[in-house]
């Protein structure tokens, strides 16, 4: 389990493609990092490979995680945001993010206001139900408070966020252009109570 507050900007530094899958080396300015050890890369729950004191961290990456987040389209350099799980006496400064990705979406800009900047993206309409303003939402990672919920058009629909100034610059964010996609993890709990309602 991860919170969203994202603890270190990586570096691809290597990448491995195969027909099913992706190796990955990140430069991930992490230290004592354990073999089999769970660390959120853009929002996705990976395993590193190996025990790390210093240095690279190698992820592999399947088909499925490929075909449902944004890791494939990952080159030699490209910047990543990285977080470790939470411990029993984290605090959880963030929500509860879980590094499983629901869809994909797109960045469509920003605007500055004051301070921060106002970004907008593009979601799949089929998230909407599990969203809220001022509810909680986790793009690439990143745990974001929603501020605006636009209406459903075209099987998409716009989400407002308010930025501010750290975030912006400790995280990929910033680097966005327009169309660009983030992963998207939406509350899990508003899931968990979607399906009890189900419930007969």
């Amino acid at each position: 389990m991860f919170s969203g507050i994202i603890e270190s900007l990586g570096r691809v530094i290597g990448l491995d493609r195969q027909p099913q899958s992706l190796t990955l080396d990140i430069e991930s300015g992490l230290t004592n990092v354990a073999e089999g050890e769970s660390i959120a890369l853009n929002g996705v729950c990976l395993t590193a490979l190996a025990a790390v004191e210093s240095g690279p961290v190698r992820f592999f990456v399947s088909a499925e995680t490929l075909g449902c987040t944004t890791l494939g389209a990952l080159e030699l350099g490209s910047r990543v945001n990285l977080e470790r799980a939470v411990t029993p006496s984290t605090r959880l400064s963030g929500h509860i993010v879980q590094g499983h990705v629901d869809a994909v979406a797109w960045y469509k800009g920003s605007t500055p206001e004051g301070e921060g900047r106002r970004v907008v993206f593009e979601v799949p309409a089929n998230l909407r139900r599990y969203m809220v303003e001022k509810g909680s939402i986790a793009l690439d990672g990143i745990s974001l408070t929603l501020n605006t919920l636009g209406a459903e058009h075209d099987g998409v629909f716009d989400i407002g966020l308010m930025i501010i100034p750290h975030t912006w610059t400790h995280t990929t964010l910033g680097t966005l252009s327009d169309g660009d996609r983030v992963n998207v993890e939406v509350d899990v709990i508003a899931k968990y109570v979607e399906a009890q309602c189900r419930i007969k």
